[in-house]
């Protein structure tokens, strides 16, 4: 089921009170260094709890949801299991976390803080995905799924819910996309009166190929953002949305990617996790050229990094 604006409206009603109302900026394009003149509006979505916009659809789940006495499982290459993790233990609920082998140090160790049972396990976010599958058969868990849920996607369209009210002006929105559950909460939200565009690494382009194909479909996944950006394929209900609002994916190399988390610490001393500053990149590198008087915003959506990392 396809989230509609009355089911994103009664997501946010029904998670307000778990999640941050995170802010949103205004930053002039020269003082992240770019050819441009036109000001960016950067919605912080990296300073919602557990470090991503990942509890919203999270504590969507849980509250709309009956939870069984094994809790909740959830698949994840980091950030959704921090969230899950979170909301449970905010909640009461038990919960089981699997991560590949691939998964940040700095996103295993939040994982933990919250006490959640956490299996760290597999190549890549789909093994993950295919152990938590038979831990949910075998415990009748409660499945709590990163991206291909009408629960999570209306949860993560609350993020365009918020930035709608806080900056009502744009044009344009730049969004980094996994499996497609942020961008297709947002594209469901915004309904073609906002420019949504995806943005995606070239080594992890699962929502990219679907468009082109014209079906969801494997790729390869290889790229410095796997581990948030990691999807083999992108979910059947994001992508439905995707070809009907979302404008174009852009694709960007690894190496904008970590040029974007440098300018954004050097910049603005805001810390990003690969993902996180996927969208920026596009900006950098150029493989998103703004329209003359193009209002735009691009949202930062994850900060689960070890600022160590950031310094050349």
């Amino acid at each position: 089921m396809i989230p509609t604006h009355d089911d994103i409206r009664s997501a946010h009603a029904r998670i307000a009170g778990h999640i941050r109302r995170t802010p949103v900026i205004d930053v002039a394009a020269q003082d992240l260094g770019l050819a441009h003149d036109q000001p960016l509006t950067l919605k912080l979505e990296f300073m919602q709890h557990a470090g991503s916009f990942k509890p919203r659809g999270a504590f969507n789940n849980l509250l709309s949801r009956a939870v069984p006495a094994a809790g909740v499982a959830a698949a994840s290459g980091g950030n959704h299991g921090a969230a899950v993790a979170y909301a449970a233990a905010a909640l009461g609920f038990p919960a089981t976390i699997f991560v590949p082998e691939v998964a940040a140090p700095a996103k295993i160790a939040r994982i933990r803080s919250y006490g959640a049972d956490l299996r760290v396990g597999g190549a890549r976010y789909a093994d993950a995905l295919a152990r938590c599958e038979s831990f949910i058969a075998e415990r009748d868990a409660l499945s709590v799924h990163a991206y291909d849920a009408p629960e999570t996607l209306a949860g993560q369209g609350t993020v365009a819910l918020e930035w709608e009210e806080q900056a009502p002006g744009l044009d344009t929105v730049l969004v980094a996309v996994g499996g497609g559950g942020l961008i297709g909460g947002m594209a469901a939200w915004y309904a073609g009166r906002v420019r949504v565009i995806g943005v995606e690494p070239e080594g992890s382009r699962c929502l990219h190929a679907a468009l082109e194909a014209g079906a969801p479909v494997d790729v390869p996944v290889e790229s410095v953002a796997a581990d948030s950006l990691g999807a083999r394929s992108a979910g059947a209900l994001p992508f439905a949305i995707a070809r009907e609002a979302v404008d174009h994916v852009a694709l960007v190399t690894d190496e904008a990617i970590v040029a974007a988390q440098r300018l954004a610490w050097d910049r603005l001393r805001v810390a990003l996790e690969p993902g996180g500053a996927a969208a920026l990149a596009a900006l950098v590198s150029g493989s998103y050229a703004p329209r003359p008087g193009e209002r735009i915003g691009v949202l930062l959506c994850g900060a689960n990094v070890d600022p160590a990392t950031l310094n050349p």
